[in-house]
């Protein structure tokens, strides 16, 4: 990929080198998935990585939610039946991210994914923990959103499953796809993928069998040769996943203040 100019940014500052933005995300598509489905590699800086990690450690204590094996953060607020207070994202889920979401055409002649969206872009983060050995079961993230989900991940890579359902309804344990998810790429997922298809991380320490063929993403990677024994031992991996959800309550306007941190 060639870098592109960050609107706003000198593209050979610290802020922005290092990162390598398509012209359009068709350039990145992952031509195994069904459409449509992107990765961008280097989506931010390992500065900008740093920082935002760094946010995420110091937020106020009751923005931690604990679950059983790991923890997770939502911005501006948790929704109440599928509806969001309206409220802005803090400023360090805003920039650099938000800015280069909607500076991203799906095609040349197409607008950035939150084009159709209602609100024309993300106002929704749900911030994931996953520690070694702990991931998530095979789900789908419901009618509550606009059919869009881009994910930030940070601190190490892992792979995400994805699933088929049988003809009879029932789950197919074997995914039916890989995605490989790097430190500081972005996973955009869209359309039929996001509606069709159940997506889960596996409760495993290392992530095994990985090649070019089972993983839909390899000519993608950053570094392939990474995992070129066919291995990614697991460490702590945190995910930023933004939508837009449908239903914004404005009583949320009230509290924006008070929900901005």
């Amino acid at each position: 990929m060639d870098p592109a100019t960050i609107s706003g940014a000198n593209p050979t500052s610290p802020a922005s080198r290092g990162v390598s933005l398509p012209a359009s995300l068709k350039d990145v598509q992952i031509a195994a998935l069904p459409p449509s489905a992107y990765y961008i590699a280097d989506f931010i800086t390992e500065d900008e990585e740093k920082l935002i990690l760094e946010k995420v450690a110091t937020a106020p204590k009751p923005r931690w939610k604990q679950l059983t094996h790991r923890r997770l953060q939502t911005w501006p607020s948790d929704l109440v039946k599928d509806a969001l207070l309206d409220a802005p994202l803090p400023a360090w889920l805003e920039e650099p991210i938000v800015s280069r979401l909607l500076s991203l055409p799906i095609s040349l002649d197409e607008p950035p994914v939150f084009g159709t969206s209602p609100h024309g872009r993300p106002n929704h983060v749900l911030i994931n923990e996953y520690p070694p050995g702990v991931g998530i079961m095979p789900h789908k993230d419901g009618a509550a959103y606009h059919p869009v989900v881009c994910t930030v991940s940070l601190g190490a890579s892992l792979c995400l499953n994805l699933y088929r359902s049988k003809d009879d309804g029932a789950l197919d344990p074997a995914p039916a796809w890989r995605v490989l998810q790097e430190p500081r790429s972005l996973l955009i997922t869209t359309g039929e993928l996001y509606k069709e298809y159940l997506h889960g991380i596996a409760d495993i320490e290392e992530d095994i069998d990985l090649s070019e063929s089972t993983v839909a993403n390899w000519s993608l990677l950053r570094s392939p040769s990474q995992f070129q024994d066919g291995t990614n031992q697991r460490r702590t991996r945190t995910s930023l996943t933004y939508r837009d959800v449908l239903k914004v309550s404005k009583l949320g306007s009230k509290l924006g203040m008070l929900l901005k941190r």
